[in-house]
Protein backbone atom coordinates (compact mmCIF):
# COMPACT_ATOMS: atom_id res chain seq x y z
CA UNK A 1 0.00 0.00 0.00
CA UNK A 2 3.01 2.64 0.90
CA UNK A 3 4.32 1.63 -2.96
CA UNK A 4 0.92 2.68 -4.48
CA UNK A 5 0.43 5.64 -2.40
CA UNK A 6 4.12 6.52 -3.38
CA UNK A 7 3.14 6.33 -7.18
CA UNK A 8 -0.24 7.95 -6.38
CA UNK A 9 1.63 11.31 -5.08
CA UNK A 10 4.24 11.31 -8.32
CA UNK A 11 0.82 10.54 -10.18
CA UNK A 12 -0.53 13.69 -8.31
CA UNK A 13 2.35 15.80 -9.26
CA UNK A 14 2.30 15.15 -13.01
CA UNK A 15 -1.48 15.86 -13.04
CA UNK A 16 -1.43 19.12 -11.89
CA UNK A 17 2.13 19.83 -13.46
CA UNK A 18 -0.02 18.95 -17.04
CA UNK A 19 -2.60 21.05 -15.82
CA UNK A 20 -0.41 23.83 -15.22
CA UNK A 21 1.90 23.60 -18.54
CA UNK A 22 -2.04 23.60 -20.26
CA UNK A 23 -3.30 26.60 -18.79
CA UNK A 24 0.28 28.46 -19.33
CA UNK A 25 0.85 27.27 -22.49
CA UNK A 26 -2.28 25.98 -24.35
CA UNK A 27 -4.82 27.75 -22.82
CA UNK A 28 -7.00 24.58 -21.61
CA UNK A 29 -7.42 23.70 -18.27
CA UNK A 30 -9.03 20.53 -16.12
CA UNK A 31 -11.67 21.57 -14.05
CA UNK A 32 -11.47 18.53 -11.47
CA UNK A 33 -7.55 19.18 -11.26
CA UNK A 34 -8.14 20.37 -7.48
CA UNK A 35 -11.10 17.98 -6.49
CA UNK A 36 -9.06 14.37 -8.02
CA UNK A 37 -5.77 15.23 -6.55
CA UNK A 38 -7.52 16.53 -2.85
CA UNK A 39 -8.69 12.82 -3.41
CA UNK A 40 -5.35 11.31 -4.46
CA UNK A 41 -3.61 12.95 -1.29
CA UNK A 42 -6.29 11.95 0.86
CA UNK A 43 -6.13 8.16 -0.66
CA UNK A 44 -1.87 8.26 -0.58
CA UNK A 45 -1.92 9.79 3.10
CA UNK A 46 -4.60 7.09 4.15
CA UNK A 47 -2.60 4.18 2.69
CA UNK A 48 0.74 5.22 3.74
CA UNK A 49 -0.44 5.39 7.64
CA UNK A 50 -0.10 1.68 8.66
CA UNK A 51 3.57 1.48 6.29
CA UNK A 52 4.91 4.86 8.26
CA UNK A 53 4.04 3.20 11.94
CA UNK A 54 6.20 -0.44 11.16
CA UNK A 55 8.83 1.90 10.23
CA UNK A 56 8.90 3.36 12.72
CA UNK A 57 8.55 7.00 10.86
CA UNK A 58 6.09 8.75 12.87
CA UNK A 59 7.09 12.24 14.37
CA UNK A 60 7.84 11.59 17.56
CA UNK A 61 9.02 14.19 20.82
CA UNK A 62 10.43 11.87 23.09
CA UNK A 63 13.49 13.58 24.55
CA UNK A 64 12.17 12.93 27.92
CA UNK A 65 11.24 9.38 27.58
CA UNK A 66 14.88 7.97 25.98
CA UNK A 67 16.08 9.15 29.17
CA UNK A 68 13.57 6.69 31.65
CA UNK A 69 14.50 3.32 32.23
CA UNK A 70 14.07 0.73 29.62
CA UNK A 71 11.04 -1.11 31.71
CA UNK A 72 8.71 2.25 31.85
CA UNK A 73 9.74 3.68 28.36
CA UNK A 74 8.38 0.07 26.80
CA UNK A 75 5.15 0.66 29.08
CA UNK A 76 4.75 4.09 27.87
CA UNK A 77 5.45 3.00 24.00
CA UNK A 78 2.56 0.53 24.51
CA UNK A 79 0.37 3.27 25.76
CA UNK A 80 0.93 6.09 23.49
CA UNK A 81 0.17 3.08 20.86
CA UNK A 82 -2.34 2.27 22.84
CA UNK A 83 -3.66 5.94 22.58
CA UNK A 84 -2.85 6.12 18.81
CA UNK A 85 -5.66 3.00 18.63
CA UNK A 86 -8.21 4.69 20.07
CA UNK A 87 -7.60 7.79 18.14
CA UNK A 88 -7.66 5.59 14.69
CA UNK A 89 -10.48 4.02 16.02
CA UNK A 90 -12.50 7.09 16.11
CA UNK A 91 -11.19 8.05 12.48
CA UNK A 92 -12.12 4.86 11.33
CA UNK A 93 -15.41 4.95 12.78
CA UNK A 94 -15.84 8.49 11.20
CA UNK A 95 -14.42 7.38 7.97
CA UNK A 96 -17.03 4.58 8.19
CA UNK A 97 -20.20 6.29 8.46
CA UNK A 98 -18.97 8.99 6.16
CA UNK A 99 -19.11 6.33 3.44
CA UNK A 100 -22.36 5.02 4.66
CA UNK A 101 -24.03 8.48 4.51
CA UNK A 102 -22.38 8.78 0.75
CA UNK A 103 -23.81 5.53 0.03
CA UNK A 104 -27.05 6.37 1.41
CA UNK A 105 -27.80 9.71 -0.48
CA UNK A 106 -25.89 8.73 -3.46
CA UNK A 107 -23.53 11.92 -3.32
CA UNK A 108 -21.69 12.84 -5.82
CA UNK A 109 -19.04 15.51 -6.39
CA UNK A 110 -19.88 18.87 -8.06
CA UNK A 111 -17.03 18.69 -10.19
CA UNK A 112 -17.66 17.97 -14.08
CA UNK A 113 -16.78 14.39 -13.57
CA UNK A 114 -19.48 13.79 -10.89
CA UNK A 115 -17.28 11.31 -9.27
CA UNK A 116 -19.27 9.34 -6.47
CA UNK A 117 -18.50 10.03 -3.35
CA UNK A 118 -17.98 6.65 -1.70
CA UNK A 119 -15.31 5.97 -3.86
CA UNK A 120 -12.17 8.22 -3.11
CA UNK A 121 -14.07 8.14 0.62
CA UNK A 122 -13.75 4.42 0.65
CA UNK A 123 -10.53 4.15 -0.61
CA UNK A 124 -9.22 6.93 2.49
CA UNK A 125 -11.40 4.57 4.65
CA UNK A 126 -9.36 1.39 3.85
CA UNK A 127 -6.09 3.18 4.44
CA UNK A 128 -7.19 3.99 7.95
CA UNK A 129 -8.87 0.66 8.83
CA UNK A 130 -5.54 -1.18 7.61
CA UNK A 131 -3.71 1.40 9.84
CA UNK A 132 -6.17 0.11 12.98
CA UNK A 133 -4.96 -3.22 11.81
CA UNK A 134 -1.70 -2.46 12.01
CA UNK A 135 -2.33 -0.57 15.41
CA UNK A 136 -4.07 -3.56 16.94
CA UNK A 137 -1.48 -6.28 15.77
CA UNK A 138 1.69 -3.99 17.07
CA UNK A 139 -0.54 -3.66 20.38
CA UNK A 140 -0.77 -7.50 20.71
CA UNK A 141 2.83 -7.66 19.82
CA UNK A 142 3.81 -5.66 22.17
CA UNK A 143 1.81 -6.86 24.99
CA UNK A 144 3.22 -10.40 24.60
CA UNK A 145 6.66 -8.99 24.44
CA UNK A 146 5.68 -6.99 27.74
CA UNK A 147 4.21 -9.88 29.58
CA UNK A 148 7.45 -12.34 28.45
CA UNK A 149 9.39 -9.74 30.25
CA UNK A 150 10.93 -8.63 26.85
CA UNK A 151 11.45 -4.46 27.29
CA UNK A 152 14.06 -4.34 24.75
CA UNK A 153 12.02 -6.27 22.22
CA UNK A 154 9.13 -3.68 22.63
CA UNK A 155 11.33 -0.85 22.46
CA UNK A 156 12.91 -1.84 19.42
CA UNK A 157 9.56 -2.15 18.31
CA UNK A 158 7.97 0.40 19.43
CA UNK A 159 10.66 3.12 19.88
CA UNK A 160 12.15 6.06 18.12
CA UNK A 161 14.57 5.18 15.43
CA UNK A 162 18.11 6.00 16.72
CA UNK A 163 20.99 7.29 14.73
CA UNK A 164 22.41 3.76 14.28
CA UNK A 165 19.41 2.74 12.57
CA UNK A 166 19.13 5.45 10.04
CA UNK A 167 22.84 5.54 9.28
CA UNK A 168 22.21 1.16 8.98
CA UNK A 169 19.30 2.22 6.70
CA UNK A 170 21.44 4.48 4.80
CA UNK A 171 24.25 1.85 4.37
CA UNK A 172 22.00 -0.51 2.93
CA UNK A 173 20.68 1.91 0.54
CA UNK A 174 24.07 2.37 -0.62
CA UNK A 175 24.92 -1.28 -1.01
CA UNK A 176 21.39 -1.73 -2.94
CA UNK A 177 22.79 0.81 -5.23
CA UNK A 178 25.90 -0.74 -6.00
CA UNK A 179 24.52 -4.00 -6.53
CA UNK A 180 22.50 -2.16 -9.78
Amino acid sequence: MAYVAGWNYLACALFITLDILGRSFLGISSTATVEVTGYMLAGGIAWALAHTLAQRAHIRVDVWVNRLPLRLRAVLHLLSLLLLGGFAGFCAWAAWSLVDESLLFDAHDNSALRVPLVVPQGIWTFGILTFCAMILVLALESTIALLADRPEELDRLLGSRSIDDEAAEALEAVEMARKR
